[in-house]
């Protein structure tokens, strides 16, 4: 049984959850580097590895922030040595890998962490009004679903103790143009601005409309594995 912890950034999911300060943890599929920014100025020392060369590079070329090494690296393959590093994070990142190296990747998150150190997975539901305003043009029903099966799977061999959150996070967007840019210029998904500009799509989109733009529930999934 998941316990809810209401409504909650991922920062302040880490916060409520964990202690960071002064641990060296990795930060998989860090995207730009956000949530590992995030985590720097809780005190932690972090390392995020991004799969995708596109973004790679741009992490390369951005501004150096304290506390944060922002490199290329895939969770299914990770060039850590054992039990070297404190914690482990995976921000909506385990439904990008692969299906048939998800396994890997939880098994690659367990052998980097010390004894006593944690993995920390962050996945978003299936049942919230973003992800159905997304299922026109990017539907993630499968991939997340085998997320959501490989950590039942890592719950059972490879981690001393499992507990399960869930918390409600709101994504919200200026304008129907917004939404196009978001989803149009991600590097790691080839979704067109064609794709997304539909009909029953726009229709959707302006049902979320409030007194401050457009916005839509995502629930989120945390898992939080511990080492022995």
């Amino acid at each position: 049984m998941r316990k809810h912890l209401g409504e909650m950034s991922d920062i302040q999911v880490v916060s409520t959850l964990l202690q960071v300060q002064g641990l060296h943890v990795l930060d998989l599929g860090c995207g730009p580097g956000h949530n590992a920014r995030l985590l720097a100025e809780s005190g932690a020392d972090v390392l995020g590895l991004e799969p995708d060369p596109v973004q790679a590079e741009r992490n390369r070329e951005s501004p150096a922030f304290p506390g944060v090494q922002l490199s290329e690296g895939r969770a299914e393959a990770l060039t850590q040595a054992d039990e070297s590093v404190d914690g482990v994070f995976l921000f909506r990142s385990l439904h990008h890998v692969p299906m048939d190296s998800m396994d890997k990747a939880l098994a690659e998150a367990a052998r980097v962490t010390r004894p006593g150190g944690f993995v920390f997975v962050l996945e978003p539901s299936i049942q919230s009004s973003h992800t159905a305003l997304m299922l026109p043009f990017h539907d993630e029903t499968q991939v997340r679903g085998a997320a959501q099966q490989a950590l039942d799977r890592a719950a059972r061999g490879l981690f001393a103790s499992h507990a399960q959150y869930a918390c409600l996070q709101h994504i919200r967007y200026e304008s129907f143009e917004q939404l196009l840019t978001r989803f149009s210029s991600m590097s790691f998904n080839d979704i067109s601005a064609k794709k997304i500009d539909q009909p029953g799509v726009r229709e959707a989109f302006s049902k979320g409309r409030d007194d401050q733009g457009f916005s839509f529930d995502q629930v989120s999934l945390i898992d939080v594995f511990r080492l022995a």
